[in-house]
């Protein structure tokens, strides 16, 4: 099992050197942005291709310098390694670029029509700060810095502290590739250090910022890329309590279900997940408190991140225990075993009714990064809707219905009203752990949960270093490849309304 070591102090790259990556991060923009969509693709396949071929070597540092298994990690670099795919190849049909175009009508309806050709151009150099929790995924290569190169942006990446090794071998892997695919130098440099990330940020070279991260660390980021002389836009993805309510008149059987599958979702990766739910809302009159703690007793300890991961949820725990109105249904332990391991069980605390809830909201409805979760009991569907209106954004809201026979949807109208507006996926009779990466994929909410309205997950990612651009009227001549006539990148295109395949020949 991993002995998980205090962190080193994190590295800070020198100022000089941050100021040049976000240099050469400008310089490289204009070329990588007209590298063609197939070329674009075939770099980003081939990085995949590069990080399969590593993955091994990638899992063993990973292993040895995080509380994950060797399972779990291999199974990220995968996930890594499939939406570098699906971007490649999402780039390849010119899809992401919204080719639209108006000709120009002198009869039209609202009056004389110019000729509109609109597309989305890259806005430039993006900041990436590497999440902790995913040291592949959300991390060096993740959905960030994937969907910034496709989009046509050069990425700085700022590593996170918590996997430094990790970070540089899999930093050495993208350099390498993109170099060997022809890529301009600076498509793809790599910072550490707090001071040199908030400097990066500052820095007017970088024109946009991902993020994924806590709310506090996120906020401040946030707050430092508004206040630019030339305010940049900042897509964090930040912090999210992500409730689950369970209706009236769920059968016996699925009560069973419902139980265990929210353990099993709230201490998957021992709490460490972003859309790990924290909060079951459950109705007074069923057995579910006893269900869930019973299924909870049966979660062995699992190692966590690191030790700070550990300190952190500890006194966050310690917080939700002083709490009015909580009862510790199961008290979960911080254990270190004879390999100097730091084991974590998991807790799950009780409210009784709405009102405790209410009481204490500030400290209850606030993420809890860790195997923790409440189970809070109701006695009216309105009393749900009461604490969905006053609950801050999430990233997901899940409802659980009787499968056999579904209440009708207007007897629950104001609920689904409530979900929609507080979170960015609503599901049902399922759990929001296990993010698919697709194409309809939204991962985000209102705030704290993200701070745009874009997904940090799934193909529609890429729209966040996407910006559009008209040409009106312009000569056949000026136009970038992507508008001409002849549709030379074979791109699919909205013509006057009407949508037509690549392959259409031109008018």
């Amino acid at each position: 099992m991993t002995v998980l070591r205090p962190s080193a102090p994190e590295p800070e790259t020198p100022r000089e050197e941050v100021d040049l990556r976000c240099s050469l991060a400008a310089q490289a923009a204009p070329l990588w942005e007209k590298f063609t969509p197939e070329a674009r693709a075939d770099a980003l396949t081939v990085l995949a291709d590069a990080l399969d071929a590593n993955t091994d070597h990638l899992v063993h540092v990973a292993a040895d310098e995080t509380g994950y298994g060797k399972d779990r990690l291999t199974g990220e670099v995968r996930r890594t390694t499939g939406q570098l795919r699906m971007f490649a190849e999402r780039v390849r049909t010119g899809a992401y670029l919204d080719v639209t175009i108006d000709r120009a009508d002198p009869d039209h309806p609202l009056g004389p029509r110019p000729e509109l050709r609109r597309y989305q151009v890259p806005v430039g150099p993006v900041l990436v700060f590497a999440a902790g929790n995913f040291p592949f995924a959300f991390s060096v290569a993740g959905t960030d810095t994937a969907s910034a190169l496709a989009a046509g942006c050069p990425v700085v990446l700022k590593a996170h502290p918590g996997h430094p090794r990790t970070s540089a071998a899999t930093a050495g892997i993208v350099s390498e590739v993109l170099a060997r695919v022809g890529a301009p130098d600076g498509v793809f440099s790599m910072i550490t250090g707090r001071q040199a990330g908030v400097r990066a940020l500052r820095d007017p070279h970088i024109t946009a910022a991902a993020f994924t991260g806590s709310v506090r660390g996120g906020r401040a980021l946030f707050d430092i890329a508004a206040s630019r002389p030339t305010p940049i836009p900042f897509h964090g993805e930040l912090g999210s309590v992500n409730p689950v309510v369970v209706t009236p008149g769920v059968p016996a059987g699925q009560r069973e279900e419902i139980a265990a599958g929210f353990v099993a979702s709230y201490t998957l990766g021992n709490g460490q997940f972003c859309t790990k739910p924290g909060v079951l809302l459950v109705p007074q009159d069923m057995d579910m408190v006893e269900l869930v703690t019973r299924a909870v007793r049966q979660v062995a300890a699992a190692p966590m991140l690191s030790p700070e991961t550990v300190d952190g949820y500890e006194r966050r725990l310690a917080e939700i225990h002083a709490a009015a109105g909580t009862d510790v249904l199961v008290k979960g332990e911080v254990t270190v075993d004879d390999a100097g391991t730091a084991l974590v069980s998991p807790s799950l605390i009780g409210v009784s009714s709405i009102a405790e809830l209410r009481e204490a909201a500030d400290v209850l409805l606030e993420e809890c990064f860790g195997p923790t979760a409440l189970v809070v009991q109701y006695d009216s569907v309105h009393e749900v809707e009461e604490i969905l209106a006053a609950l801050e954004g999430a990233l997901t809201v899940s409802i659980h219905t009787p499968k056999a026979a579904p209440e009708p949807q207007d007897e629950y109208g104001r609920l689904l009203e409530l979900a929609q507006q507080r979170a960015g996926r609503v599901v049902f009779n399922a759990w929001p752990t296990g993010v698919a990466v697709t194409h309809a994929q939204h991962h985000g909410g209102p705030y704290p949960a993200a701070t745009s309205a874009h997904t940090s997950v799934g193909t529609a990612a890429a729209q966040r270093f996407l910006r559009p651009v008209v040409f009106q009227n312009a000569p056949e001549a000026f136009l970038p490849p992507a508008l001409q006539e002849s549709n030379p990148l074979h791109v699919p295109r909205t013509v006057d309304g009407e949508t037509e395949p690549a392959d259409t020949p031109p008018n």
